[in-house]
């Protein structure tokens, strides 16, 4: 149970919500563990906003508010060091149209993005979208960890055809965050080869206790001009439905094409509603965030003692961030898109198949962002399934 003043026990039933996450999985005793969003309400204090804000009756085309760069600017200096101006920022609908505007405003059809995979799925669409190709550099298994190949890395990223590597900081699907040299030795290959860094932020405020989220613009200067961060508090604040989300550019001229990109593809504006959650969110959200953190870390201390008691012939991948976990299920001696299938027939449990993510080893990705209880039943689900398979 939790002992803060946020109940992250209580469950909320989601169906009849128009939850893609719970309308799709539409059996009657479906479990959707799969999509990453959370089963908790947002924080208070953001509710209290669009309370405020639906009391005023008129819903009409939005101007972005001195408060909303503020709220951004100063949050991200206080929690992670970040000096951000406000000229550097643009905003946009969410993370996913960001990522596809840059990569549309500073590549020609033909040229190739780099990527760490298993990368985030809409990665290989906002690539494919836009004419472009993607160049792989696969993630190393250690144990229970994943790590970069420097050297493959590097022999992929001095090809002519690349112009643009796309990062996940933290990364999901394996749930890595990485160190500050890490990005630092990414980064230097990428200067040292011309290619445009797009930092995909978004989970950054979900890092579980021992690891530290370090911004990738924080690293330098050189760093900061030739790369482009996206950040949104839609994960962290379980505020997706909102649609909002800041690019940071330090490069005027980059910040240009971007711009007219975000035009052009015309995800320049943006709701009432998500303006008044970002800035309730990053003004008052942290009391609440940090209990989150908490619980989510709870859950997968929970999870990873189940795996270890009940199911230890499934490898847990070591959860540094985010709350979506990454598994062996090799065991099974299937390829992820059957296992799920499978599951989905005999449990009526949802889950991601790593398949999804760009790799063909057999993986799963369990989101445990939902109250105890419902981890506890989609835990028991696994174990009758994959128990007896095994």
């Amino acid at each position: 149970m939790t002992d803060t003043p946020f109940d992250f026990d209580k469950v909320t039933d989601r169906r009849g919500g128009d939850s893609y996450k719970w309308e799709v999985a539409s059996e009657a005793h479906a479990l959707p563990m799969w999509v990453a969003d959370m089963d908790f309400p947002t924080a208070p204090c953001i509710r209290r906003a669009l309370e405020k804000r639906v009391e005023h009756g008129i819903f009409g085309y939005v101007s972005v508010p001195n408060a909303f760069y503020e709220a951004t600017i100063n949050w991200f200096a206080r929690r992670h060091g970040l000096h951000m101006e406000r000229q550097w920022m643009l905003y946009t609908s969410g993370v996913v149209p960001a990522l596809s505007a840059i990569i549309k405003a500073l590549t020609r059809t033909g040229d190739k993005v780099l990527a760490l995979t298993p990368a985030y799925n809409c990665f290989f669409s906002s690539i494919r979208n836009n004419g472009c190709t993607l160049e792989s550099s696969p993630l190393v298994r250690h144990g229970d960890s994943f790590f970069i190949d420097f050297d493959d890395f590097e022999r992929r990223a001095a090809l002519p055809e690349v112009k643009i590597f796309l990062l996940c900081n933290p990364h999901n699907p394996v749930g890595r965050v990485w160190t500050a040299d890490e990005l630092r030795r990414l980064g230097d290959i990428c200067l040292r080869n011309g290619v445009f860094v797009i930092s995909d932020e978004i989970h950054c405020e979900l890092t579980m206790p021992g690891y530290t989220y370090t911004p990738y613009a924080s690293l330098g200067p050189a760093y900061l001009l030739h790369s482009a961060t996206c950040t949104s508090p839609s994960k962290a604040f379980n505020t997706a439905g909102l649609q909002i989300a800041n690019i940071l550019i330090a490069d005027g001229m980059v910040r240009q094409a971007v711009d007219k990109a975000i035009n052009i593809n015309e995800v320049c504006d943006v709701n009432p509603f998500g303006v008044a959650a970002l800035v309730a969110a990053y003004n008052e959200g942290e009391p609440w965030l940090n209990a989150l953190r908490n619980y989510l870390f709870a859950n997968y201390t929970y999870l990873s003692d189940f795996f270890s008691q009940q199911l230890p012939q499934f490898p847990v991948t070591k959860l540094e961030a985010t709350y979506l976990v990454w598994v062996d299920v090799s065991a099974l001696g299937q390829d992820s898109p059957t296992v799920c299938r499978e599951l989905r027939q005999k449990e009526q449990l949802w889950l991601n198949d790593g398949r999804m993510y760009g790799t063909d080893a057999p993986y799963v990705r369990i989101n445990i962002a939902c109250p105890r209880s419902v981890l506890a039943d989609g835990l028991n689900r696994l174990a009758r399934a994959w128990g007896r398979a095994t």
